[in-house]
């Protein structure tokens, strides 16, 4: 990929890879560049998500970017709090992020996942102005869906590890895993 080439994916739209009732919607700070010039989520080299969804028990094998449509068939799904494309994610306002948390709660009370998880507590944070909230499970819950704030798999992101990641994920899989087991109203 060329640099004019990923420049050009400044400010383009990735669509989410969603259907209803999902088991958990990962939503994501904002696509990369990188995602925006390829259409897949995640898709920077450096970015840790597809290893670490898979080392978590998420997914069988380890998924490549072009094959995120695959987690359709696991109950999974991918989403942004900000929808346009950037080269960092500093880039974007407060405001951006306000606005991106009304059109995600939109969306979640819509398509009815049973968790969202947000991978970026920055970004939850200031997307529902939960300041003090910290990685895990959140009180809040969301057009009925639970909340798990995740740590950004971006390489940036040196203070986890793939392995620390893949633990936290790993937390969120089981309680996804115990709760499926509870009958919900509709069943």
């Amino acid at each position: 990929m060329t640099p004019e080439e990923l420049l050009a994916a400044r400010d383009r739209i990735v669509p989410d890879v969603i259907t209803g009732g999902l088991r958990v919607l990962f939503c994501g700070i904002n696509p990369s560049l990188m995602t925006g010039a390829t259409g897949h989520h995640f898709a920077f080299p450096g970015n840790r998500f597809w290893p670490v969804l898979h080392q978590s028990g998420f997914t069988p094998r380890q998924l490549k970017p072009y094959e995120q449509s695959e987690l359709l068939r696991h109950g999974l799904g991918i989403t942004n709090v900000v929808a346009r494309a950037t080269a960092r994610a500093d880039e974007l306002s407060p405001e951006e992020f306000r606005s991106g948390g009304r059109i995600l709660t939109s969306k979640v009370e819509e398509l009815r996942p049973r968790w969202l998880a947000v991978v970026g507590i920055t970004a939850y944070r200031t997307a529902f102005g939960e300041r003090q909230a910290r990685i895990g499970p959140q009180e809040r819950q969301i057009g009925g869906a639970r909340v798990w704030a995740l740590p950004n798999p971006s390489g940036l992101n040196a203070h986890w590890t793939v392995s620390s990641m893949a633990e936290e994920y790993g937390r969120l899989r089981s309680a996804v895993d115990s709760d499926a087991a509870i009958p919900t109203p509709d069943s």
